[in-house]
């Protein structure tokens, strides 16, 4: 017969917050490609937009007010004429980096295509 142990709730491991914390701004969809387009230049609404296929005009703005918020996207208005705005990294954001391309590097390895 099975012995039965006692559950140890101190002995569970808990979520780390930090992880909780990044993968609520990271963990939503389109997050990721956004600031990988940002990796590379400050770049223009417009070309954010065309550089990320599927996403709306809408969600491009939440989305980056949302990085903005965040503390890892800043928005800049250039003076025109034409009046143009750009985003580019904040430091915290550009520190993105590494991990971002660790990530792709091990999705590209461990998930298949088929699993997007």
């Amino acid at each position: 017969m099975a012995v039965e142990q006692a559950h140890d709730p101190e002995a569970c491991k808990g979520v780390d917050a930090g992880i909780t914390r990044v993968f609520q701004v990271l963990g939503k969809r389109w997050n990721g490609p956004i600031l990988s387009v940002l990796m590379d230049q400050p770049t223009h609404f417009a070309n954010l937009r065309r550089a990320i296929p599927g996403i709306s005009e809408r969600m491009l703005s939440d989305r980056l007010a949302e990085l903005g918020a965040a503390g890892l996207v800043v928005r800049e208005v250039d003076e025109g004429p034409p009046l143009r705005v750009s985003y580019r990294l904040t430091a915290a954001g550009a520190a993105l980096e590494p991990s971002l391309k660790t990530l792709g590097e091990w999705a590209r390895e461990h998930l298949p295509e088929s699993a997007c």
